[in-house]
């Protein structure tokens, strides 16, 4: 419960569903809840009546004992036992229904979780992103879900279920979202030191401004204007930027980091940790470690005229 009550304050609610999914999720959990309640209260008013009735008194003979009263234990063994057949079957169910067989067909998209970020990989064209997710709503999608490294655990609440990332395993998972907006989400599977900031971030479009997006997405940044921006383009060639790290339509073709192509165009940065504007960026590259302890950004000591250049650079990629 205490779980529950704090995904709400976080704005992560089960029970504030967008997808179908999540929906059948939060009916099973409401009667777990309802049943569970009612097993507390029932409890407790027991206790209070046999406290009550049978409390010991300076006249007191022995009350009347049910040992080995047949219906007694009939009840006290049969009662629970229904309960979990029924939740039992219920979440078989519930199960099939959430994650049917996907099949041989193609995922619509296809997310990597990394030491402490995530990729997103669109089929059918050149997008590549990090972080936030763009889905489209109306659709169910097929999601593959990959490790890199460790184990990693996907979980947006709005949107249903949560489910592992495995190195050297492939899983999946459905996901039909009902309507537009942005749902946030988290690692929910402890990875390392920045399990906390491996925040997960959804943005649900209609299918035409999902369209849209992955057209604008699947083009070439545009070159950067000014000349402090075209000095951290350089940089960020000749330097070992371009070695962990990729922008369409240049030399930069790494895969060690998130692709940058439109880093600009994100909200965020850093898995949700802060927002993407330019003190942020300049913050991250004077010293990530600072920033994001055990992240594998390394430390280059770069002056602090490289800093804003690559700043310049980087805040102009959308």
């Amino acid at each position: 419960m205490a779980g529950y009550l704090c995904l709400i304050s976080n704005g992560q609610s089960i029970f504030e569903v967008a997808s179908p999914e999540a929906e059948k999720i939060r009916a099973l959990t409401y009667g777990f809840l309802i049943a569970a309640a009612g097993v507390m209260l029932l409890i407790v008013l027991l206790t209070i009546y046999i406290s009550v009735k049978f409390r010991a008194k300076a006249t007191s003979v022995e009350p009347i004992q049910i040992k080995g009263n047949r219906k007694v234990e009939i009840l006290m063994v049969g009662f629970p036992l229904v309960l979990v057949i029924g939740f039992f079957f219920w979440s078989i169910k519930t199960m099939r229904e959430v994650l049917p067989p996907h099949g041989d067909g193609p995922p619509d998209i296809i997310i990597t979780g990394h030491q402490w970020w995530w990729e997103a990989v669109y089929p059918g064209s050149k997008v590549v992103a990090a972080n936030e997710i763009y889905l489209p709503t109306g659709k169910r999608l097929l999601i593959e879900l990959n490790a890199a490294d460790v184990i990693h655990d996907w979980w947006v609440p709005a949107l249903g279920g949560k489910m592992d990332l495995i190195p050297g395993m492939v899983n999946h998972l459905w996901v039909t979202i009902n309507k537009p907006g942005t749902y946030e989400g988290t690692c929910s599977e402890f990875c390392g030191q920045q399990h906390a900031w491996m925040r997960i971030r959804v943005v649900a479009q209609s299918p035409e401004d999902h369209e849209q997006w992955l057209q604008a997405h699947s083009q070439r940044t545009e070159l950067p204007m000014g000349t402090l921006a075209l000095e951290g383009k350089a940089l960020f060639m000749k330097a070992s930027c371009s070695n962990c790290h990729s922008v369409q339509g240049t030399i930069a073709t790494g895969g060690e980091g998130p692709d940058l192509t439109h880093f600009a165009s994100r909200k965020t940065m850093l898995a949700g940790m802060m927002d993407n504007n330019p003190e942020n960026v300049y913050k991250w590259l004077t010293d990530p470690q600072k920033v994001k302890p055990g992240s594998h950004m390394p430390r280059f000591i770069f002056a602090k005229d490289s800093i804003a250049a690559l700043t310049a650079y980087l805040t102009q990629l959308k």
